[in-house]
């Protein structure tokens, strides 16, 4: 029983899930529920981590009223059940967590069979075909989902034990499949390198439960790779050797001595490469052995270009009375130089450049091809200059064979000018040098002032760093550019100065404090006061934040975002993926590169359809291009509602708002990405938060990256 006001106290249920309302970072679950004899009723608790709507649950818990949700059931205990009414047999199976079937053969097939369905499906699936609509093919297809399903259910109750998220258990089963359980058991290190998402902290939790010693070598080796990989996603190539193993003890909670005796083991299963510093003599760094090869590959490639006889048809270029001084200097480098730089802030005419560039080359009988690592870069660039432009993935016919970064695959042009430089990282630098044929001309246009690459790396800045690469920095400010209140801010900041406030036209800082009202007025203002105001869509409005978690990251502001402008809706489909709701309308962004699909990292597009019975989500890029994403593929997908200013690079945007708060900012609160933050918009940023988070990211600089590629190219090109 429960009652109408207060709490009766702990109580059993068994329900079915109707909707999953909320999915909290902390797996806080909130869904709408129903039972017999109890009728509607609101669930929540972690307890719910990863209940599906058509399940049916066992619960235990207290029962209150909420002052929004009535009824509600504060979960302390949760199982999954088979169900055993029509009523839930019909939900589970139109609910699509069996592919194949939605509503409408839902209620099919428990028309024809009732009670006895799921005995049906699991012992004899080919009583299906009774079913109209049902042939040899879809019960095949209903079959395998069913097995799948049951696999996945029965590996949920398996991950419970281990005190892992049931969430996971899709994932893990994608990955091993029947194996599952035995890999859980006694492999469980696999999981890190082979299940997208779970990582050191979470295999290990498993090797422990399963048996594992703390002292296990190979618990150290999987510390160790950590340590690697957690470096190179904050963009370092490598770490120090003392760094490493410090990090890998702590991880473990064993000593450093012991760590660094299973450097050398993994050094000879070649999975990381240990070499003497190439600029701190008497240091050793240790790789992972795939940057090692990416890093080799493009010093190599580069060194390549660079002492190659120049095929470019024209050598020197007349003067031009539209080019200022420095503009004409950057032509002349580009025309005599087989590799060379381009570099300059904003409003220092740097497309306009390229365009004189090109069209030279062009005009002489040459060919072009102008690249950019987004698409978004690519068209920006493409209306710059007024020259096609193309990804840079596409320009090398991209795909993910390791053996190319030492083999070419020729892109042939006699020019090939890539923009946003920037964000080049180690692997898709390492690929474009390998695809220029020698003789032809590499032109890297970017600001060594934005934030590096989300990859490891410090492209640009290492190249800018080797003497014998030709470089040419645009630093005069066009007066049109110098009017605008971005480029003013842009140019202070990057000077470590703090811009004037609250600010001029097309730059403005709106002081508030509190981190909750932060988020509250960023919504509002990308929601309703800049399209109000400016008389836009809300979609010409683009919310940055400098990190993903707290109430002012990506991922709250995003869910604020999305809940104003695409609210869930009880006649409309929608799924959730972990703590993410995709429904038909949403911005999304691809942050995988995905070959067999043609879509990449940083490209945007909208959610078309959600599909339960399919179990797939159909999204159209910008580009006109449709692809699905199946359930267990939603990882590759984010909300582009609210976004990183990493991920933002080589994007601009009409309208910008961000937050500012040191609570949330952390060691993200720097100059560049600050700089590149504001550099975003084209017409107007709105910078929201407390006047101590702006002076610590105007103050504060970005630390260097762990990386040799200049030390490696420069001793390549002097030896």
């Amino acid at each position: 029983m429960c009652c109408q006001g207060g709490v009766v106290g702990s109580l059993d249920v068994e329900g079915s899930v109707e909707r999953v309302v909320y999915v909290g970072e902390d797996e806080y679950t909130v869904a709408r529920m129903s039972a017999e004899g109890v009728g509607a009723f609101v669930a929540a608790g972690r307890a719910l981590a990863g209940a599906q709507p058509g399940e049916t649950l066992r619960l235990t818990g207290e029962w209150g009223e909420h002052p929004r949700h009535g009824r509600r059931l504060t979960v302390v205990t949760c199982q999954r059940v088979t169900p055993a009414t029509v009523h839930a047999i019909r939900a589970y199976l139109g609910s699509g967590l069996i592919r194949g079937i939605g509503p409408r053969l839902a209620h099919a097939i428990v028309d024809h069979f009732g009670e006895a369905t799921l005995k049906v499906i699991d012992t004899t699936p080919e009583r299906l075909r009774e079913v109209v609509g049902i042939g040899p093919a879809r019960q095949a297809q209903i079959r395998e989902a069913w097995e799948e399903q049951q696999a996945v259910a029965a590996l949920m109750v398996v991950l419970s034990g281990y005190g892992v998220s049931p969430r996971l258990a899709a994932k893990v089963y994608r990955a091993f499949g029947a194996e599952s359980a035995e890999v859980l058991a006694r492999e469980p290190y696999r999981l890190i390198s082979e299940v997208r998402g779970i990582g050191f902290a979470t295999a290990d939790r498993i090797a422990l439960a399963s048996g594992v010693p703390e002292s296990s070598p190979e618990r150290m080796k999987a510390a160790i790779l950590e340590a690697l990989e957690r470096a190179a996603g904050a963009g370092h190539c490598f770490l120090p050797l003392p760094a490493l193993l410090s990090a890998a003890a702590e991880l473990t909670g064993q000593d450093r001595e012991f760590a660094g005796r299973m450097v050398d083991p993994l050094s000879a299963e070649g999975r990381v490469v240990v070499e003497a510093s190439l600029d701190q003599p008497g240091r050793r760094v240790v790789y992972a052995k795939e940057l090692h090869d990416r890093e080799l590959a493009l010093t190599i490639h580069l060194g390549r270009l660079l002492g190659a006889r120049s095929t470019l048809p024209v050598r020197g270029f007349p003067e031009d009375p539209d080019l200022h001084e420095d503009q004409q200097v950057a032509v002349n480098t580009a025309l005599t130089s087989t590799v060379s730089i381009l570099t300059g802030g904003p409003g220092c005419g740097k497309s306009h450049t390229v365009r004189a560039i090109a069209r030279t080359v062009r005009s002489m009988g040459g060919t072009v091809t102008l690249a950019a690592p987004t698409g978004k870069a690519a068209k920006r660039l493409s209306e710059l200059t007024g020259l096609p432009a193309m990804t840079v993935h596409r320009l090398l016919a991209f795909r993910p064979d390791e053996s190319l970064l030492f083999q070419r695959a020729p892109a042939q042009a006699d020019l090939v000018v890539v923009d946003e430089a920037s964000m080049l990282d180690l692997n898709l630098a390492a690929r474009l040098a390998a695809a220029v044929p020698s003789g032809s001309h590499l032109l890297l246009v970017g600001d060594e002032d934005q934030l590096s690459s989300i990859g490891p790396g410090s492209v640009l800045a290492d190249l800018l760093r080797v003497e014998e690469i030709a470089r040419v920095r645009l630093t005069h400010v066009f007066r049109q550019a110098g009017d605008s209140g971005i480029v003013r801010a842009a140019h202070e900041i990057r000077a470590g100065r703090m811009p004037a406030l609250p600010g001029r036209a097309g730059f403005w800082f709106e002081e508030v404090d509190d981190p909750e009202l932060v988020a509250e007025r960023v919504v509002e203002l990308a929601t309703e006061g800049i399209p109000r105001k400016q008389n836009v869509s809300p979609d010409q409005v683009q919310v940055l934040a400098p990190t993903r978690r707290g109430v002012t990251g990506t991922a709250e502001l995003g869910r604020r975002v999305q809940d104003r402008l695409n609210p869930a809706r009880d006649d409309v489909p929608e799924h959730w993926a972990g703590t993410a709701v995709f429904r038909p309308g949403d911005r999304v962004m691809p942050i995988r590169n995905d070959y067999d699909k043609g879509v990449f990292n940083g490209e945007t597009g909208t959610v078309t359809e959600v599909s339960l019975q399919a179990r797939q989500v159909e999204v159209r890029t910008d580009d006109g291009l449709t692809v699905s994403y199946g359930f267990d593929e939603l990882d590759d997908l984010v909300h582009a509602y609210a976004i990183s200013v990493h991920r933002s690079q080589g994007s601009e945007y009409p309208f910008v708002v961000a937050p500012l708060v040191p609570e949330s900012g952390g060691v993200m609160l720097r100059r560049r990405l600050l700089y590149t933050l504001v550099t975003r918009a084209r017409s107007w940023v709105v910078l929201v938060g407390s006047r101590a988070a702006l002076r610590q990211a105007v103050h504060r600089a970005t630390p260097p990256r762990h990386t040799a590629l200049a030390a490696r190219l420069a001793l390549l090109l002097r030896s």
